[in-house]
C-alpha cells in the first residue's frame, strides 16, 4: 500500500492541474529511499509535459528529463494548500507556478529521482523487472496461464513479486483469488488454462472496481486532492478474519505468506 490502484487515482487526480507547470522549487527533506540524482536547483525552470504510470510508479515528464516518483508503502502526493507548511513526515515539495505537489510519507519508503528518460541506467533498474499491466491489452488468459506454468511458489506469492503481472498487491491479490475461487497456497504452476482466464478476469474486475471505488485507505492513502478511497468496503475476505463470507457463511481465514497476511474462504476457495 499504496499499490496500483492508488498510484493511477493519484495520477489521474494531479495530472491536469500539473501539466504545463513551471518548476520553481524543489524542496528536500529528510532523506528519502533514493538519492535525487541531481542538485534540486537544477530542475528550477522546467516545464512539467505530463505524468504517466508504469506499476507503482509516477511518470512525470519534463521538457528536459524525468522525474520518477514512487509512493513507498505509506506516502500519498497531493497538492498542498497554499501558504501550509511542510509537516514533520512531507519530505519533498515540488513548487510550481500552479501549486505545490507534496509528497508525504511518514514511513519513508518513498522516493522522487531525476532521469534523463526511462532509458536511463537508474530508471532501468526499476522498471525493467516489472511484469504487464493488468488493465492493459497485453494482459491476456494465455499470457497469464504461460507463465503461471513457469513457477512452483503459491499463487499469492507470484501475484505479488510483479515481474509477471504488475500492481495486484496484497489487497488486490486476495481478492481477486477469493473472486476466482483459488485458494492462495496452490503452486501457480498447478493453476489450469480454465482457472488461469478465471483469475485474469477476476483480477481485471477487481483492479477496476478499485479505481472507480478512488483506491483503498487503510490508514494514511489519500489521492492528489486530498480524498480518501473506498475500496476497503467492499472487500470480501481481506482484513476479514473471523467474519462470515458473504457467499457461504464460513468464517475467512488468515494466514501469513512470505510475512504478508492473506485472507480466504476454505469452502470457497478449496484448492
Amino acid at each position: 500500500m499504496p499499490e496500483l490502484p492508488e498510484v493511477e487515482v493519484t495520477r489521474r487526480s494531479v495530472v491536469d492541474r500539473i501539466t504545463g507547470a513551471r518548476i520553481e522549487a524543489l524542496r528536500l527533506g529528510k532523506p528519502l529511499r533514493w538519492p535525487l540524482g541531481l542538485q534540486a536547483q537544477a530542475l528550477q525552470g522546467r516545464t512539467v509535459r505530463d505524468v504517466r504510470r508504469r506499476g507503482k510508479y509516477l511518470l512525470m515528464d519534463l521538457d528536459q528529463g524525468l522525474l520518477m516518483w514512487h509512493l513507498g508503502m505509506s506516502g500519498s502526493l497531493a497538492f498542498a494548500p497554499p501558504g501550509q507548511a511542510p509537516g514533520p513526515h512531507d519530505h519533498a515539495d515540488l513548487v510550481t507556478n500552479q501549486g505545490t505537489l507534496r509528497l508525504h510519507d511518514p514511513r519513508r519508503f518513498g522516493a522522487v529521482i531525476h532521469v534523463h528518460s526511462e532509458t536511463d541506467p537508474r530508471a532501468r533498474k526499476l522498471l525493467d523487472g516489472l511484469g504487464v499491466e493488468p488493465l492493459s491489452p497485453f494482459f491476456t488468459p494465455e499470457g497469464l496461464h504461460a507463465g503461471l506454468q513457469l513457477r512452483r511458489s503459491p499463487i499469492k506469492s507470484v501475484l505479488l513479486a510483479g515481474d509477471l503481472v504488475v500492481g495486484v498487491g496484497n489487497i488486490y491479490a486476495s481478492e481477486s483469488l477469493f473472486l476466482a475461487g483459488i485458494r492462495p497456497t496452490l503452486a501457480a504452476q498447478r493453476i489450469s488454462r480454465p482457472r488461469a482466464a478465471r483469475l485474469h478476469a477476476a483480477i481485471r474486475t477487481v483492479l477496476q472496481q478499485a479505481l472507480d471505488s478512488g483506491g483503498s485507505t487503510l490508514r494514511d492513502y489519500r489521492n492528489g486532492l486530498g480524498q480518501t478511497g473506498h475500496f476497503q468496503l467492499q472487500v470480501k475476505v481481506y482484513g476479514r478474519d473471523g467474519e462470515p463470507c458473504d457467499v457461504c457463511a464460513t468464517p475467512i481465514r488468515r494466514i501469513v505468506q512470505g510475512q504478508r497476511a492473506t485472507y480466504y474462504c476454505p469452502t470457497c476457495q478449496k484448492a
